[in-house]
C-alpha cells in the first residue's frame, strides 16, 4: 500500500470504488475534509465525466490498482453487485491487513465485508439517508445528513469520525437491523415519488396543467408535520399519524367513496389501475392507524373499512 501524500495527520489514502452519483460525492467530500483520493473507478462514460468534474486531477484507475494504493477503500457500487466483488478482490490477495474497507449500502452491514475482514482489513458500512444527483448541490446537502453506521465495537468511531469530518450525523444501526433500516427508507422515500406520480397523473386527468406546482405546498407541509411528530417517543403522543388530514382523519366515509368512485373511473380511461389499489391500500392503513392513535372512533373506522373493502380478519 503506498503512503499518500498527507498535509495533517491522520489524513488517509482514499480510494473510489464505483464513480456514481453516491462515491463521487462522498469521495470528494472526503478530499475537502483534508483525505488525499489516490483513485477512482467507473464503468460508464457518465462516471468518468462524474470523476473528472467532482473529482478533478484524481486518475481513473482499474479496481485492484485502487485498492492497492489506497488506505481507506470506499465501495459505492450496486448492492447486488457487493458481495461478489468483495469476494472476488479477496481471491486475488487485494485486501491489505489494516485497510479500512467501507460499503455505502443501505441493505447490508458489515457481514459482506467478511473476505476483506479475514484478510485483515477494518469493515465499516456507512449509508447516507438522503438521495443524490451525483453533482456539487450534493455537498451542502450532506450537512446534517443522518448516516447509519454499522461495524465491530471497536471500530464504530472511526466511521463515526469519518461521516462528522464530512458534515453528517452519525446513527449506529446493528448488523441484524439494517435490512429492516432499509426496507423503511426505501419504503417512504421510494414510494413517496411513486404517490406524487400518481397524484399528477390524476391532477392532469381533472385538467390541472402544472402539477407539481399545486402538489408541492401541501405535500411539503405535510411531509414537514409527519416527520416531525414521528420524532415524538411512543406513549407521548401519536407520532406521525398526528398530521393526517383530510377525509379518513375526519372519518368521512362518503368522500372516501367519491375518490374511489372516481379515481375507478380514471384507471379505466388510462389503464391507470395501481392509482386506486394504492388509495384503498393506503386509506386502510390510514383509518387503522387513526383508530388506533384515538384520531377516529369505532363506528368512523367500520365505515371507512366497509367502503375500502378490508376483507375479514384471516383472509388473504
Amino acid at each position: 500500500m503506498t503512503a499518500p501524500e498527507t498535509t495533517r495527520p491522520g489524513r488517509l489514502g482514499v480510494g473510489v470504488v464505483g464513480a456514481g452519483r453516491v462515491g463521487a460525492v462522498l469521495g470528494s467530500a472526503l478530499r475537502s475534509a483534508g483525505h488525499a483520493v489516490v483513485g477512482a473507478s467507473g464503468v460508464s462514460d457518465v462516471s468518468h465525466e462524474r470523476i473528472e468534474t467532482m473529482l478533478p486531477g484524481v486518475p481513473h484507475l482499474e479496481v485492484p490498482e485502487i485498492v492497492e494504493r489506497s488506505e481507506l477503500v470506499l465501495l459505492a457500487v450496486p448492492d447486488d453487485a457487493l458481495a461478489d466483488l468483495v469476494s472476488g478482490l479477496a481471491d486475488v490477495g487485494a485486501w491489505q491487513p489494516g485497510q479500512i474497507v467501507v460499503h455505502t449500502s443501505g441493505r447490508y452491514g458489515t457481514g459482506v465485508l467478511g473476505p476483506a475482514q479475514r484478510a485483515g482489513a477494518i469493515p465499516l458500512a456507512i449509508h447516507p439517508a438522503m438521495t443524490f444527483t451525483g453533482t456539487s448541490l450534493d455537498l451542502a446537502r450532506l450537512s446534517g445528513c443522518t448516516f447509519a453506521v454499522t461495524g465491530p465495537g471497536a471500530v464504530l468511531p472511526i466511521g463515526q469520525a469519518l461521516v462528522v469530518e464530512i458534515g453528517g450525523e452519525p446513527v449506529v444501526v446493528d448488523e441484524a437491523s439494517r435490512g429492516l433500516y432499509h426496507a423503511a427508507l426505501a419504503h417512504g422515500a421510494n414510494h413517496l415519488v411513486v404517490l406524487v406520480a400518481q397524484a399528477a397523473q390524476a391532477l392532469e386527468a381533472a385538467g390541472i396543467e402544472h402539477p407539481g406546482r399545486v402538489l408541492a405546498p401541501l405535500l411539503g407541509a405535510a411531509l414537514d408535520g409527519a416527520t416531525r411528530a414521528a420524532d415524538v417517543r411512543d406513549g407521548e403522543g401519536p407520532g406521525a399519524i398526528a398530521a393526517l388530514t383530510g377525509p379518513v382523519a375526519r372519518g368521512d366515509a362518503g368522500t372516501v367513496t367519491t375518490h374511489l368512485e372516481v379515481l375507478g373511473d380514471l384507471a379505466a380511461d388510462t389503464g391507470a389501475t395501481d392509482v386506486p389499489d394504492s388509495y384503498t391500500e393506503l386509506a386502510r392503513g390510514a383509518a387503522r392507524r387513526a383508530l388506533a392513535s384515538h384520531r377516529i372512533d369505532d363506528a368512523a373506522a367500520r365505515a371507512l373499512l366497509d367502503v375500502l373493502g378490508e376483507p375479514p380478519k384471516g383472509d388473504s
